[in-house]
């Protein structure tokens, strides 16, 4: 497929005029072509208006047509074969593999959307049939379903290039809900997002569904994201990035005079706990597995390992001397992009600069790459951890901390003083149950996901699945952007009281004409 450097506004593809974004090899630095021209105001006027022209339409598809909407962008995402892949290694610096899997992902949760939308447990209707004679008072007929919230705004993630980008989860679930979405590229992978788009597009083409569902705009700086966010067409924000981005978005959708919703997954370090019985019996195994899941993706992922919590001694030691063997030999990887490695260079300073922390090991640093992450280990005590609030900001690579703590209950002082997360983690022995139980209500009040005996990196897309947590983890604690639950991020409940069969929405009518699950006066059906 031949890269335009076009937007994408419905079914229309043209180069727009303002300064183009160009995507740049982060492993040579050199600059890719096609430039991208940016959008303006105007732009973003003509997609959210043509979104708002067909929400009613769209929302009110059967079932089966929009399944079958995010089944065909699966298939076509699958038809542009090995050039998706080449560019988005060129644009990323990310393996093949990697990138394999990661449009395994993409295509496969597009299909598990495509599962939840006919199975129709997402309308969540509730039926409450009349009571005439009930005394004292009567009850009306009350029925309730789930709408689509409105046209939504999608950022692309840096550090999923499809998975959390163009058609990705927020994408897809917005989608599977009923609402059309504008996509904002990400600037470093705009070829990806374009062949993507363009798969995108002609699904809906394909699927003969109105023009408006999807379009994809490119900008440079914050000005497009600030105009799709504060434009009163757009109803929700899906967002994955940096605090301070997140934030921002959310400042602007707060200060509309319509505010709306912004799910926005920001910042997590991820607290790993090694309990002190799995500790002793499995020292040197854990450091390795916990160096593999540190260095997964040069440490870009947003459940990276960025916390060991763990009680000082000689399992300890060999802890650490078996993870620092292997961070010692790890090869520095290309990471994302030249501002990535700057701020992870950044971070590694602060670190260091507190005067606080020890270097437990660091990798090497001959590299040929542009943007080298160089695996970092560092330790500190529990004490000065708690005291020193630098020492809590995550670092977006392949850096970890650990803290020593004097005794167990330290730990549980120390999770105590931590933000939200979108993990945590405890390895952990039956003998060490008793106190893992008493660890448990701060777990749950700190994180969304919790884990035991594995390591944080990796998500799976299935229906249990959290990917979220208290702030600064994410937006709102109450959602999750993996997993089939993100739908109901995009959706509102709306009550039908005393409506007439015939203008009831075929979800609430007598009969079940969509076989959907239903909770009738109290009882599920």
């Amino acid at each position: 497929m031949h890269l335009k450097g076009h937007q994408l506004i419905g079914q229309e593809s043209f180069a727009a005029t303002g300064n183009p974004v160009f995507a740049v090899n982060p492993a040579t630095g050199q600059r890719i072509e096609p430039g991208y021209g940016t959008c303006g105001q105007e732009e973003v006027d003509r997609a959210a208006e043509l979104a708002w022209s067909v929400f009613d339409r769209y929302r009110e598809t059967s079932s089966a047509c929009r399944a079958e909407f995010l089944e065909a962008i699966a298939d076509q995402i699958e038809a542009i074969g090995d050039v998706l892949i080449e560019r988005a290694m060129e644009e990323t610096g990310l393996p093949r593999a990697r990138l394999e899997g990661e449009r395994g992902r993409t295509c496969g949760q597009l299909r598990l959307f495509a599962r939840v939308i006919r199975a129709g447990e997402w309308l969540d209707v509730r039926i409450d049939p009349e009571l005439p004679d009930r005394s004292p008072l009567p009850r009306s007929d009350l029925r309730q379903r789930r709408i689509a919230l409105g046209p939504v705004a999608v950022f692309g993630a840096s550090n999923f290039p499809l998975a959390f980008s163009v058609a990705g989860g927020d994408t897809a679930s917005a989608l599977a809900a009923g609402c059309p979405v504008i996509v904002k590229a990400h600037s470093a992978h705009p070829g990806t997002s374009e062949l993507v788009g363009r798969a995108v597009q002609k699904a809906v083409a394909d699927c003969e569904l109105p023009s408006g569902v999807f379009s994809l705009l490119y900008g440079a700086g914050n000005e497009l994201g600030q105009a799709l966010v504060t434009h009163p067409r757009i109803q929700a924000v899906g967002f994955t990035g940096s605090r301070s981005g997140g934030t921002a978005l959310m400042k602007a959708a707060n200060n509309r005079p319509q505010p709306i919703p912004v799910y926005a997954e920001m910042s997590s370090i991820n607290p790993v706990v090694l309990m002190p019985a799995a500790l002793e019996e499995g020292a040197e195994a854990l450091g390795k597995a916990f160096v593999a899941s540190l260095n997964m993706g040069a440490g870009q992922f947003c459940t990276n390992p960025g916390l060991i919590l763990t009680i000082k001694g000689a399992a300890l030691d060999r802890f650490k001397a078996a993870a620092a063997e292997d961070i010692r030999e790890s090869a520095p990887q290309t990471m994302l992009t030249q501002g990535i490695c700057s701020a992870y260079g950044a971070g590694l300073m602060q670190l260091r600069e507190t005067g606080k922390v020890e270097e437990v090991a660091a990798s090497k640093l001959d590299s040929d790459s542009h943007s080298p992450c160089h695996s970092t280990l560092f330790a500190v005590s529990a004490t000065d951890f708690i005291s020193d609030e630098r020492l809590h900001a995550e670092v977006f690579g392949s850096c970890s901390l650990i803290i020593e703590c004097d005794e167990v209950t330290q730990l549980q002082d120390v999770l105590e003083h931590l933000e939200g997360q979108l993990t945590a983690t405890v390895h952990m022995i039956e003998s060490d149950y008793s106190a893992v139980e008493g660890l448990l209500p701060t777990l749950e009040r700190k994180a969304g996901r919790i884990l035991a005996n594995a390591w944080p990196t990796g998500v799976e897309v299935c229906d249990a699945m959290v990917h979220g947590g208290p702030w600064p983890a994410t937006s709102d604690s109450r959602s999750t952007s993996v997993g089939t639950a993100a739908i109901h991020r995009f959706l509102r409940p709306v009550c039908y009281q005393g409506i007439p069969q015939t203008l009831l929405p075929d979800a609430l009518r007598d009969g079940n004409p969509l076989e959907v699950s239903r909770l009738i006066d109290g009882k599920r059906e």
